[in-house]
């Protein structure tokens, strides 16, 4: 399975969670915690990588999950 860029967004009924791309959102809630955690159980299960978004639409953080190389290469 290719790796999954899954991205917590704000939403009009609150927080969205969406994978990169898709136009669509895959859940709503309430709260950004409530959407992060849906957020990282998708990331986990599929390997991916997580964006975390203010309410202005900038990346606040970010979280990978899966193999990532040690020491990164480069």
């Amino acid at each position: 399975m290719s790796k999954s860029n899954i991205h917590v967004v704000p939403h009009e009924d609150g927080w969205a969670v969406r994978r990169e791309g898709a136009e669509r959102a895959s859940s709503t809630h309430d709260t950004q915690s409530q959407a992060e955690r849906a957020a990282r159980r998708t990331a986990v299960r599929e390997g991916g990588e997580t964006f975390i978004h203010r309410r202005t639409g900038e990346i606040r953080d970010r979280n990978s999950y899966g193999n990532d190389p040690y020491p990164p290469p480069g």
